[in-house]
């Protein structure tokens, strides 16, 4: 009986998990439209998210093939939140993730279109939505304080890996192949920290440096 309640439940979250990857990508256009209304609206604001987005899209082709890519979208993320704040940020990399969606090639290896997303590591991607959001809201709280936008990026960063590593998970579990959690931490949390420390430092100084430049 135990096992069959156990299997019960577990279809129950692989089911659960199926549609909830759709209904992710329905939303990012209505996400977008919202988090845009939270911010000024203006023409700074929209050059300034049109520009951002761009140069994630720009930033993810900078990549090297692995189960998941060697990119430099999480710079780019950290660069554009650090500049342009939480809302006009988090507005950019859902445009993005959006521009993705509708099909046009803006994801690691010139990819796109609803199959990019609900891939096996479509979670990582998604999870950008976390970690500009997080990092935003927390160097929104203890502005100018380079320790603590370092803090922000490594928490924003945990939130990005914690849901994208989920989504792998559950990705294989849905097609019969489980993957251990410690199997998944080795192929694609793990081997990208030090890149992502370096890639930390180099936003901070690009934000440092330009950052008195930007009209928010």
């Amino acid at each position: 009986v135990i096992c069959k309640l156990k299997a019960k439940y577990f279809s129950f979250l692989l089911l659960t998990f199926s549609s909830s990857k759709y209904i992710l990508i329905s939303v990012i256009g209505k996400s977008a439209v919202m988090i845009l209304s939270k911010a000024k609206t203006s023409i700074r604001t929209c050059v300034n998210i049109g520009v951002s987005a761009a140069v994630i899209a720009a930033c993810s082709q900078i990549s090297i093939p692995s189960v998941v890519p060697f990119t430099m979208q999480t710079f780019a993320v950290f660069t554009v939140v650090g500049l342009i704040g939480m809302w006009q940020g988090t507005c950019a990399v859902a445009i993005y993730i959006a521009l993705g969606a509708l099909g046009l090639p803006v994801f690691s290896g010139f990819k796109g279109g609803i199959g990019a997303l609900t891939g096996a590591t479509g979670g990582y991607i998604f999870g950008f939505l976390a970690l500009a959001l997080i990092m935003g809201a927390m160097i929104k709280a203890k502005p100018n304080n380079i320790p603590w936008a370092f803090f922000s990026m490594a928490v924003g960063l945990f939130a990005c890996y914690a849901f994208g590593s989920a989504w792998f998970y559950f990705f294989y579990a849905a097609n019969g192949e489980v993957k251990s959690v410690w199997g998944i931490l080795l192929s694609c949390v793990i081997p990208y920290l030090l890149p992502d420390a370096a890639k930390a430092a180099l936003s901070q100084l690009i934000v440092r440096r330009c950052g008195k430049y930007i009209k928010k």
